[in-house]
Order: structure tokens, then C-alpha cells, then sequence
């Protein structure tokens, strides 16, 4: 997909705002349906239990999110809502189009101030990770992920996101270092959050589950997953 916006204009937002204004929370994901989430563990997970895999990550998510310092949490989700959804989150719709078309159109919906988007592959994160948006005095923030793509965007200002997102291809191996790169070229100054690995594949599955914090749904429905396939 070839970039809409040229990102050789810069864009200017004022990076005070992003050290004074609590942040708005986002969450983007899909609802955990068999055969339509972490479709790429199956095999050797069945579709049932990929998805049981994608809720678990997901509440992690929301959980964590929670517990995170926030002005507003929202759920931005393709679907519906299920009893994974714990109270705290105001829920919106998905809108249409590709992924990079539905992530610039979440941050248009945020209210004025900073913004930080994550997805719901990561159910590592913590608290402390989430914490480090929206602080220092900078235009973004940027979490590259270990595949290659991203795991976490952040804006001090997210009505910048149609231009500095959208043509952005993804689900590919150079997604954030384009991402990223749209962020400088447009003359934002970017603070980088430590990269994480996704859950796409088994081997991501277990690698990510090694690094979940204690009580994690996450890293418990992998054991059981593991304990009842022996």
C-alpha cells in the first residue's frame, strides 16, 4: 500500500502537552471467535484453543491496562464484548478498512491529549510499560515488536494519526521501522519503549508466556492447554 499522506511534511505538536495531560489508553483487538483469532497457532493448537490462547492474552491486556495511570481506557474491538471484558473501558467499534485505516481512525475518536495504542498480542506487558507514554516531553512514542512490526503507538497528539498512519503497510517485517520512520519524518520527536515479542506462532506462545508476570491467564490457559495434551 502506497502512503496517502507524504510524510516529508512535517507536522508539529507541542510536546508540553504530552508531560501535563494524563494519557488515553487504547486497546485494539478482535474478538477471541475460534477461527477468526491466532489463526497462525493452529496447528498445533485447534481453533478452540487458539481462541481460549487470544482471550487469555486479551484479558492480560485489559487487566494491565486497568491498573495503568490513564485519563480514559477505551476497547477499540471487531466484534463483541464478552465476559473476558472487565469494567473500566468504554467500548467502540472498529471501523473498516485495513489495519492501518482502523488504528488511525481509534486515535481520531480519543479525546484532546496524548493517546498510546497497544493490541492485544502482548500479554507481558506491565504497568510500568504503560506508564512511560504520555511523559518526558515528547510528540510519540514507539514499541517495536520483535517480529518486525510495532506493539505499541503513541501520540501527544492523536488527531496527527490519519497522515502519520495511514499507507503505513502492515503485518510485514518492516512495518514499525516504517511506522517509526513516518514519526521522525514528520518532526515529531519519538521516545522507543523496550521491544516485545507478539504471540503469533507456538514458539511465540511459550517464549511470551516465560515472561508474563505471576498470575498471568496468559501463561496459566498454556499450562493447562500443555498439561492436557500429555
Amino acid at each position: 500500500m502506497s502512503p496517502r499522506h507524504p510524510a516529508s511534511t512535517p507536522v508539529t505538536t507541542p510536546a508540553s502537552t504530552a508531560a501535563s495531560t494524563p494519557v488515553t489508553l487504547l486497546v485494539i483487538a478482535k474478538e477471541p471467535v475460534p477461527g477468526r483469532v491466532k489463526t497462525r497457532l493452529t496447528p498445533p493448537y485447534t481453533p478452540r484453543e487458539a481462541a481460549a490462547l487470544a482471550e487469555a492474552a486479551l484479558a492480560d491486556t485489559l487487566h494491565t491496562v486497568l491498573r495503568a495511570p490513564a485519563r480514559r481506557r477505551v476497547l477499540v474491538l471487531d466484534g463483541a464484548p464478552g465476559p473476558w471484558l472487565p469494567p473500566g473501558f468504554d467500548v467502540v467499534r472498529q471501523e473498516t478498512g485495513g489495519l492501518d485505516e482502523r488504528i488511525a481512525a481509534a486515535f481520531v475518536g480519543c479525546d484532546r491529549g496524548p493517546a498510546l495504542l497497544v493490541g492485544m498480542d502482548t500479554p507481558q506487558l506491565t504497568v510500568d510499560l504503560l506508564s512511560e507514554a504520555g511523559h518526558g516531553g515528547h510528540d510519540a512514542w514507539f514499541g517495536p515488536a520483535a517480529d518486525g512490526g510495532f506493539w505499541a503507538l503513541g501520540l501527544a497528539d492523536p488527531g496527527l494519526a490519519p497522515e502519520l498512519v495511514r499507507g503505513v503497510p502492515m503485518s510485514t517485517d518492516r512495518t514499525g521501522a516504517t511506522q517509526r520512520r513516518r514519526l521522525v519524518e514528520a518532526g515529531l520527536s519519538v521516545s522507543d519503549l523496550p521491544v516485545l515479542r507478539d504471540v503469533d506462532t507456538a514458539a511465540d506462545a511459550a517464549a511470551v508466556a516465560a515472561c508474563c508476570p505471576p498470575g498471568s491467564c496468559f501463561a496459566t490457559t498454556l499450562n493447562s492447554l500443555a498439561r492436557a495434551s500429555r
